[in-house]
Protein backbone atom coordinates (compact mmCIF):
# COMPACT_ATOMS: atom_id res chain seq x y z
CA UNK A 1 0.00 0.00 0.00
CA UNK A 2 3.03 2.45 0.93
CA UNK A 3 4.65 1.36 -2.22
CA UNK A 4 1.38 2.48 -4.69
CA UNK A 5 1.11 5.96 -2.15
CA UNK A 6 4.88 6.67 -3.29
CA UNK A 7 4.11 5.83 -7.30
CA UNK A 8 0.73 7.64 -7.37
CA UNK A 9 2.85 10.84 -5.67
CA UNK A 10 5.96 10.90 -7.85
CA UNK A 11 3.34 10.28 -11.03
CA UNK A 12 1.54 13.24 -10.35
CA UNK A 13 4.13 15.30 -8.82
CA UNK A 14 5.67 14.63 -12.50
CA UNK A 15 2.73 15.39 -14.52
CA UNK A 16 2.17 18.24 -12.70
CA UNK A 17 5.32 19.87 -12.99
CA UNK A 18 5.09 18.53 -16.88
CA UNK A 19 1.58 20.42 -17.22
CA UNK A 20 3.32 23.56 -15.79
CA UNK A 21 6.00 23.61 -18.24
CA UNK A 22 3.69 22.99 -21.19
CA UNK A 23 2.11 26.61 -19.88
CA UNK A 24 -0.63 27.99 -17.44
CA UNK A 25 -3.34 27.92 -19.97
CA UNK A 26 -6.75 26.40 -19.10
CA UNK A 27 -7.93 23.31 -21.45
CA UNK A 28 -10.68 25.85 -23.80
CA UNK A 29 -7.73 28.03 -24.09
CA UNK A 30 -5.59 25.26 -25.72
CA UNK A 31 -4.84 24.42 -29.17
CA UNK A 32 -5.83 20.98 -30.67
CA UNK A 33 -2.26 19.81 -30.72
CA UNK A 34 -2.28 20.92 -27.00
CA UNK A 35 -5.35 19.64 -25.90
CA UNK A 36 -4.19 15.86 -27.49
CA UNK A 37 -1.15 15.75 -25.84
CA UNK A 38 -2.38 16.66 -22.48
CA UNK A 39 -5.11 14.13 -22.90
CA UNK A 40 -2.36 11.29 -23.63
CA UNK A 41 -0.68 12.66 -20.66
CA UNK A 42 -3.62 11.84 -18.88
CA UNK A 43 -4.15 8.94 -19.70
CA UNK A 44 -0.51 7.52 -19.54
CA UNK A 45 0.19 8.57 -15.95
CA UNK A 46 -2.67 6.18 -14.65
CA UNK A 47 -0.53 2.91 -15.85
CA UNK A 48 1.94 3.46 -13.61
CA UNK A 49 -0.31 4.64 -10.85
CA UNK A 50 -2.68 1.08 -10.91
CA UNK A 51 -0.06 -1.24 -12.18
CA UNK A 52 2.74 -1.90 -9.98
CA UNK A 53 4.30 -4.54 -12.35
CA UNK A 54 5.23 -1.46 -14.81
CA UNK A 55 8.11 0.08 -13.60
CA UNK A 56 8.33 3.78 -12.68
CA UNK A 57 10.95 5.00 -15.56
CA UNK A 58 8.79 3.35 -17.62
CA UNK A 59 5.57 5.53 -16.91
CA UNK A 60 7.44 8.48 -16.76
CA UNK A 61 9.80 8.72 -20.15
CA UNK A 62 6.52 8.24 -22.39
CA UNK A 63 5.70 11.52 -20.33
CA UNK A 64 8.83 13.05 -21.16
CA UNK A 65 8.84 12.18 -24.45
CA UNK A 66 5.43 14.19 -24.76
CA UNK A 67 6.35 17.22 -23.06
CA UNK A 68 9.06 16.77 -25.47
CA UNK A 69 6.99 16.78 -28.16
CA UNK A 70 4.67 19.61 -27.71
CA UNK A 71 7.93 21.93 -27.05
CA UNK A 72 9.25 20.80 -30.49
CA UNK A 73 5.76 21.64 -32.09
CA UNK A 74 5.74 25.06 -30.22
CA UNK A 75 8.81 26.17 -31.90
CA UNK A 76 8.07 25.01 -35.36
CA UNK A 77 4.47 26.30 -35.27
CA UNK A 78 6.46 29.48 -33.87
CA UNK A 79 8.57 29.76 -36.70
CA UNK A 80 6.72 28.46 -39.75
CA UNK A 81 3.62 30.13 -40.59
CA UNK A 82 2.33 27.02 -42.92
CA UNK A 83 3.04 24.45 -39.62
CA UNK A 84 1.25 26.08 -37.01
CA UNK A 85 -2.04 26.69 -39.69
CA UNK A 86 -1.73 22.78 -40.22
CA UNK A 87 -2.04 22.30 -36.28
CA UNK A 88 -3.92 25.16 -35.07
CA UNK A 89 -5.72 26.09 -38.16
CA UNK A 90 -7.26 29.49 -38.84
CA UNK A 91 -9.69 32.02 -37.30
CA UNK A 92 -13.13 31.43 -38.85
CA UNK A 93 -15.79 34.35 -40.02
CA UNK A 94 -19.10 33.09 -39.01
CA UNK A 95 -21.12 36.62 -38.98
CA UNK A 96 -20.15 39.28 -40.75
CA UNK A 97 -22.05 42.19 -41.97
CA UNK A 98 -23.70 40.20 -44.82
CA UNK A 99 -25.32 38.08 -42.11
CA UNK A 100 -24.97 34.41 -40.56
CA UNK A 101 -21.52 32.74 -42.72
CA UNK A 102 -23.48 29.53 -43.63
CA UNK A 103 -21.13 27.63 -45.38
CA UNK A 104 -18.20 28.55 -42.47
CA UNK A 105 -20.70 26.90 -40.07
CA UNK A 106 -21.23 23.94 -41.77
CA UNK A 107 -17.59 23.69 -41.86
CA UNK A 108 -16.95 23.80 -38.48
CA UNK A 109 -20.11 21.60 -37.82
CA UNK A 110 -22.09 24.21 -36.04
CA UNK A 111 -25.59 24.72 -36.24
CA UNK A 112 -27.87 28.10 -35.65
CA UNK A 113 -28.44 26.65 -31.99
CA UNK A 114 -24.37 26.46 -31.58
CA UNK A 115 -24.24 29.88 -32.89
CA UNK A 116 -27.08 31.68 -30.60
CA UNK A 117 -25.36 29.86 -27.34
CA UNK A 118 -22.10 31.39 -28.46
CA UNK A 119 -23.11 34.80 -28.71
CA UNK A 120 -25.22 34.55 -25.54
CA UNK A 121 -21.92 33.62 -23.58
CA UNK A 122 -20.62 36.72 -25.21
CA UNK A 123 -22.70 38.87 -23.76
CA UNK A 124 -24.70 39.53 -27.08
CA UNK A 125 -28.59 38.39 -27.82
CA UNK A 126 -29.28 38.82 -30.80
CA UNK A 127 -27.61 38.57 -34.91
CA UNK A 128 -28.38 42.13 -35.59
CA UNK A 129 -25.96 43.54 -32.75
CA UNK A 130 -23.02 41.63 -34.15
CA UNK A 131 -20.83 43.47 -36.81
CA UNK A 132 -18.54 40.13 -36.68
CA UNK A 133 -18.55 36.99 -34.78
CA UNK A 134 -14.75 34.97 -35.32
CA UNK A 135 -14.30 31.53 -34.13
CA UNK A 136 -10.52 31.57 -33.31
CA UNK A 137 -8.29 28.07 -32.99
CA UNK A 138 -9.03 27.63 -29.83
CA UNK A 139 -12.93 27.20 -30.33
CA UNK A 140 -14.17 30.21 -28.28
CA UNK A 141 -15.84 33.24 -30.22
CA UNK A 142 -14.74 36.56 -30.34
CA UNK A 143 -17.26 39.35 -31.21
CA UNK A 144 -16.97 42.78 -32.52
CA UNK A 145 -20.33 44.84 -32.15
CA UNK A 146 -22.04 47.11 -34.44
CA UNK A 147 -21.15 50.87 -33.18
CA UNK A 148 -24.53 51.26 -32.03
CA UNK A 149 -24.40 48.09 -29.59
CA UNK A 150 -20.80 48.77 -28.38
CA UNK A 151 -20.64 49.16 -24.53
CA UNK A 152 -18.11 51.62 -24.44
CA UNK A 153 -19.85 54.35 -27.01
CA UNK A 154 -22.69 53.68 -24.71
CA UNK A 155 -21.14 54.48 -21.75
CA UNK A 156 -19.35 57.47 -23.10
CA UNK A 157 -22.41 59.23 -24.40
CA UNK A 158 -24.59 58.32 -21.41
CA UNK A 159 -26.64 56.92 -23.54
CA UNK A 160 -30.63 55.33 -22.84
CA UNK A 161 -30.23 52.13 -24.34
CA UNK A 162 -33.77 50.40 -25.18
CA UNK A 163 -34.10 46.99 -22.48
CA UNK A 164 -32.67 43.64 -24.16
CA UNK A 165 -35.12 41.55 -25.67
CA UNK A 166 -34.68 38.05 -26.39
CA UNK A 167 -35.17 36.94 -29.85
CA UNK A 168 -37.21 33.72 -30.47
CA UNK A 169 -35.56 32.03 -33.49
CA UNK A 170 -38.99 30.45 -35.26
CA UNK A 171 -37.26 28.89 -38.37
CA UNK A 172 -33.51 27.64 -37.47
CA UNK A 173 -31.75 26.08 -40.98
CA UNK A 174 -34.90 25.42 -42.57
CA UNK A 175 -37.00 23.85 -40.53
CA UNK A 176 -39.77 25.11 -38.00
CA UNK A 177 -39.65 25.42 -34.12
CA UNK A 178 -43.23 25.02 -32.93
CA UNK A 179 -42.02 25.45 -29.32
CA UNK A 180 -40.93 28.85 -29.88
CA UNK A 181 -43.86 30.08 -31.65
CA UNK A 182 -45.99 29.51 -28.74
CA UNK A 183 -44.08 31.05 -26.78
CA UNK A 184 -43.93 34.49 -29.00
CA UNK A 185 -47.63 33.29 -29.68
CA UNK A 186 -47.44 33.04 -33.62
CA UNK A 187 -50.12 30.41 -34.95
CA UNK A 188 -49.50 29.26 -38.51
CA UNK A 189 -52.10 32.10 -40.28
CA UNK A 190 -49.75 34.50 -38.66
CA UNK A 191 -46.62 33.15 -40.09
CA UNK A 192 -47.68 32.52 -42.81
CA UNK A 193 -48.39 35.97 -43.75
CA UNK A 194 -44.88 36.82 -42.19
CA UNK A 195 -43.60 34.42 -44.51
CA UNK A 196 -45.62 35.92 -47.86
CA UNK A 197 -44.57 39.47 -46.63
CA UNK A 198 -40.99 38.44 -46.91
CA UNK A 199 -41.03 36.91 -50.07
CA UNK A 200 -40.29 33.40 -48.56
CA UNK A 201 -41.65 30.55 -50.77
CA UNK A 202 -40.54 27.67 -48.31
CA UNK A 203 -39.23 27.82 -44.85
CA UNK A 204 -36.14 25.58 -46.24
CA UNK A 205 -35.05 29.14 -48.04
CA UNK A 206 -34.22 30.11 -44.45
CA UNK A 207 -31.18 30.24 -42.51
CA UNK A 208 -33.01 32.27 -39.87
CA UNK A 209 -35.88 33.54 -38.66
CA UNK A 210 -36.41 35.03 -35.35
CA UNK A 211 -38.96 37.78 -33.99
CA UNK A 212 -38.59 39.12 -30.57
CA UNK A 213 -41.42 40.29 -28.32
CA UNK A 214 -41.87 43.77 -30.54
CA UNK A 215 -42.05 42.85 -33.40
CA UNK A 216 -38.19 43.21 -34.64
CA UNK A 217 -37.20 40.70 -36.90
CA UNK A 218 -34.27 38.83 -38.20
CA UNK A 219 -34.27 36.71 -41.68
CA UNK A 220 -31.87 35.35 -43.68
CA UNK A 221 -31.99 33.20 -46.93
CA UNK A 222 -29.17 31.08 -47.67
CA UNK A 223 -27.07 32.49 -50.40
CA UNK A 224 -28.41 36.01 -49.43
CA UNK A 225 -27.66 38.47 -47.13
CA UNK A 226 -29.12 39.35 -43.69
CA UNK A 227 -32.53 41.41 -43.51
CA UNK A 228 -34.17 43.39 -40.34
CA UNK A 229 -37.45 44.89 -40.03
CA UNK A 230 -38.48 46.75 -37.15
CA UNK A 231 -41.71 45.78 -36.69
CA UNK A 232 -43.06 42.98 -38.44
CA UNK A 233 -46.85 43.58 -36.80
CA UNK A 234 -46.72 47.11 -37.77
CA UNK A 235 -45.55 46.05 -41.46
CA UNK A 236 -48.51 43.41 -41.77
CA UNK A 237 -51.10 46.01 -40.83
CA UNK A 238 -50.19 48.17 -43.56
Amino acid sequence: MFVIFIRVLIIYITVLVFLRLMGKRQIGEMQPYEVVITLIIADLATLPMSDTNIPLINGILPLAILVLIHFSITILTRKNIKIRRFMSGRPVIVISPRGIEYKALKDLNMNIDDLLESIRQANYYSFDQILYAIIETNGKMSVIPTSDNSPATAQDVNANNPPARLPHVIISDGKLIKEEMEQIKIDEDKLNKILDYLKIKTIKELIILSIDSEGKTYYQKKGDNFKLINNINEELQQ
